[in-house]
């Protein structure tokens, strides 16, 4: 039996995710099977989670300065990278969340660049969401680094209803990403989030050097956490940074990988964020909306360009995929 039957009958019509060999198998589709996969793959999204897309946008009330040296981001402090430290204040975060909503967006997350968050820091968010939630009718979600189950339980009592904390890769992969916390502490702080009962969001970044091995096994990783939401980047290398000279993904690759985590999760979020507008383009972006892919980061990202929010809007409206209201 084909990968694509397989898909069609065990993840289509019994919404169960495929495992690890299986897929690999879908990231190892020959060119003229990508249509079909991606076709079960969007079936797939449609039954289970439905026609809508979900729009958020995201900003960081604190960039650059970061202790750790994930090799794929600018916003390090141990290499030379042209980002500068920045705090917004909280007027500045109620403008870029009123901004967003204007556009149609249901979300909105407040990103930190740091290890982990004190108790400073948590007081900031905490008058940013009250005052986002007096001025907009948005959902809030953060970033802020690793958590204990204390603060965990402190942003969800600050009205959080999402927390993100990338994986990032697979497990094996992980120590050649990253070498200052390990991918267990990032594992801890997704179980906090649990716990207290916030939503867990959770995805990584294609194409840090990883084989297509160990990128179907962090896909089986992250369908094994079950998260509501895994955002999906594609490596935008950034100048200054390990991976400044690491190529993009290509086309086809991306579109296999975005197939190939929906029939690892078939009910789940699965929503394009950084880098798809260098390794997808605009072509691409609308293959992978057909092809898996049920929300999208629209705007800017923390510290690149990405699409103007519009465009993402006028797109939807080409192909017929409805924004998802509160």
């Amino acid at each position: 039996m084909s990968i694509i039957d397989i898909a069609r009958t065990k993840t289509l019509e019994q919404g169960i995710g495929l495992n690890e060999e299986e897929i690999l198998q879908v990231l190892r589709v020959p060119d003229e099977q990508l249509e079909g996969i991606a076709d079960v793959a969007h079936q797939t999204r449609l039954k289970w989670c439905g026609p809508d897309v979900s729009v958020e946008g995201i900003i960081s009330i604190k960039t650059g300065g970061c202790p750790e040296d994930c090799h794929f981001c600018s916003q390090s402090g141990l290499f030379q990278s042209p980002v500068r430290a920045v705090r917004l204040n909280i007027a500045e975060l109620v403008e870029a969340a009123q901004k967003t909503a204007k556009t149609g967006a249901t979300e909105f997350c407040i990103v930190a660049a740091v290890k982990s968050p004190d108790d400073n820091l948590l007081d900031q968010v905490g008058e940013a969401i009250a005052a986002i939630n007096d001025a907009v009718d948005i959902e809030i979600s953060c970033s802020l680094g690793t958590l204990t189950r204390e603060q965990a339980q402190r942003l969800k009592d600050m009205g959080a209803q999402r927390y993100n904390h990338n994986l990032e890769t697979s497990r094996s992969f992980f120590p050649n990403v990253v070498t200052t916390h390990s991918w267990e502490e990032r594992k801890d702080t997704l179980d906090h989030v649990r716990a207290v009962g916030m939503e867990v969001c959770c995805g990584g970044i294609i194409g840090m050097g990883e084989s297509v091995e160990q990128r179907a096994e962090f896909a089986a990783q992250l369908a094994e956490i079950d998260p509501c939401e895994v955002p999906m980047n594609f490596l935008d290398p950034r100048p200054g940074t390990p991976f400044a000279d690491r190529p993009l993904v290509p086309l086809g690759e991306g579109l296999r990988a975005v197939a190939a985590f929906r029939l690892a999760m078939p009910r789940t979020t699965l929503r394009f964020a950084g880098g798809r507008e260098l390794s997808l383009g605009d072509d691409g972006t609308e293959k992978g909306l057909l092809g898996g892919i049920n929300a999208i980061i629209a705007g800017n990202y923390l510290t690149t360009l990405g699409r103007q929010i519009e465009k993402d809007v006028d797109m939807l409206g080409r192909i017929d995929l409805p924004i998802k209201a509160l």
